[in-house]
């Protein structure tokens, strides 16, 4: 699970876990820092909604007593999911940019128009740092004559706006779809080799259990490791209650029928 968990992670030759005694030896130390943050953030995502929507609807359907019925009606589900999943994650990054370059056109022009205001805001952001003006004037005189790096850092300190990738847009549609339809496909593959509903819905509910508690153990070690069993078993929870409530909601409408 550590070595998953490293793939998403920097860790240059020089590492250490423990604080070398000699003063010199400290300029080669590392720190572990996610390098996809938005493509683990993403998976997450695809696969979260994968395992439990698609495991609910089956499940419900499952009271229906058709095993075509929930192969047709999951399969329908799964496609149209993947499709919204991904649309969603389009908008959702694609929105993203628009703000950060809308943003960035406003910085530029109080730059331009309004150049004492903006240096008093960096004396603002700065102060809580133990920065008075004297400190900082060789900065601002630096950023007056780059105000591209002017505009950068109000960016990032003023507005906390990082530069969004340019194919960010992309990459999470493509992410949250491809996780979403692979995710959902698990729950469905009982189904697909058995006739017996019954039996379909005990084995889906068991290889998806299992897999939800996989899931929650594994997005645990990137979030807080110390909690990853505990995640396991919220994670198995949440899903296992979405799939009781859609069993009982259908099969309760199917008695009144």
């Amino acid at each position: 699970m550590m070595a998953l968990r490293q793939i998403f992670q920097r860790r240059p030759p020089h590492h250490y876990d423990t604080i070398p005694e000699e003063p010199h030896d400290r300029y080669h130390h590392s720190e572990d820092h996610f390098e996809s943050p938005e493509l683990i953030r993403d998976m997450i995502l695809g696969i979260s909604d994968g395992l439990t929507v698609p495991f609910a609807l089956s499940a419900g359907l499952s009271s229906m007593g058709s095993n075509h019925l929930v192969i047709t009606g999951g399969l329908a589900e799964l496609i149209s999911g993947a499709i919204s999943m991904g649309l969603g994650g389009y908008l959702s990054a694609k929105s993203e940019a628009d703000h950060y370059n809308a943003e960035r056109r406003r910085e530029e022009w109080e730059v331009e128009n309004c150049l004492d205001a903006e240096i008093q805001e960096i004396y603002d952001i700065m102060a809580p740092y133990g920065l008075d003006k004297d400190a900082l004037a060789p900065v601002i005189e630096k950023f007056k004559s780059d105000p591209q790096k002017f505009v950068d850092f109000m960016m990032k300190f003023e507005l906390n706006l990082e530069k969004p990738n340019p194919s960010r847009s992309w990459q999470s549609a493509m992410t949250i779809g491809v996780s979403y339809f692979v995710a959902g496909l698990i729950p469905l593959i009982p189904y697909l080799l058995v006739d017996n509903v019954i039996i379909g819905l005990y084995a889906s509910s068991l290889v998806t259990i299992v897999c939800l508690l996989v899931f929650g153990y594994i997005k645990a070690l990137f979030t807080s490791p110390e909690k990853a069993l505990w995640g396991a078993i919220q994670t198995a929870f949440v899903g296992g209650i979405a799939a009781a409530a859609s069993f009982g909601g259908v099969w309760l409408i199917g008695r009144e029928d």
